[in-house]
């Protein structure tokens, strides 16, 4: 079976710095796979790479069998590859609600001027859509909050809002950058058990997460990076008890 997500050999230099080495693995169409390291090991900049805010210098990044690897952002995430921040980008003077529809652009078919003249068609669709983005609010602990504005909500509600909003494009690959930074145990706690949800419905997670009490009980699969160099692989068992890993990270 084709995996989701293949990234092959792909290298990223600025000027001298090689901030992504020669990183190789596969996203398997099933299940959740984290991808740790310390801090500055290029995570962050193999997150740009695969979702297309950068080019690699060197390699291949393919989505469902297909090379995306010079395809626009907005284009990966048209056809599905969906991406959340590690720092939060959400539109402050908009309601929870108005962001989590923000999301649904990529799938919605209305146009402008259907918008503006207001047709029964279009309310329709925009009563759907705000009835879909509650509902999601609702799935990430956050339905108290959805006519808030989000600049008025805490960081980690902040963060499950933008996971809400990714949801909400319908993704086959959901790219996850740190979703669990500033949550609480219990937000943590219900992240997991939603991305584990998220998965079981067949889309494919890729998430990038320093809490490792987070990584060990949700992903199938990790990838370790140290210093842009993947330098191993395998179950959080397998990964838990490598002794590079240990060296490099986890000791």
């Amino acid at each position: 079976m084709t995996a989701r997500l293949t990234v092959d050999d792909v290298t990223r230099r600025f000027g001298g710095l090689v901030a992504v080495d020669a990183v190789s693995f596969e996203v398997p169409t099933t299940g959740v796979t984290a991808v740790i390291g310390p801090n500055g090991a290029g995570k962050t900049t193999l997150f740009n790479l695969i979702s297309g805010a950068l080019e690699p210098s060197s390699g291949r990044v393919l989505f469902d069998g297909e090379d995306v690897t010079r395809l626009a952002p907005e284009k990966r995430a048209a056809r599905g590859l969906v991406r959340t921040f590690q720092l939060v980008k959400l539109f402050p003077e908009l309601t929870a609600a108005e962001n989590v529809a923000v999301g649904t652009h990529l799938k919605s078919r209305g146009g402008l001027l259907a918008a503006l003249l207001g047709t029964p068609a279009t309310r329709a669709m925009e009563a759907r859509i705000d009835e879909r983005s509650r509902a999601l609010l609702a799935r990430v602990g956050l339905a108290a909050v959805a006519d808030r504005r989000a600049d008025t909500l805490s960081y980690g509600r902040r963060r499950l809002l933008e996971v809400a909003r990714a949801l909400a494009a319908e993704p086959r690959l959901l790219l996850l950058d740190e979703p669990a930074a500033g949550l609480d145990a219990e937000e943590s706690a219900r992240l997991s058990t939603l991305i584990r949800e998220v998965a079981a419905e067949g889309v494919s997670v890729l998430l990038i997460e320093h809490d490792m009490h987070l990584v060990m009980n949700t992903a199938d699969r990790v990838v370790v990076v140290d210093f842009g160099r993947k330098i191993a692989e395998g179950t959080p068992a397998e990964v838990k008890a490598d002794p590079a890993v240990i060296a490099a990270y986890l000791g």
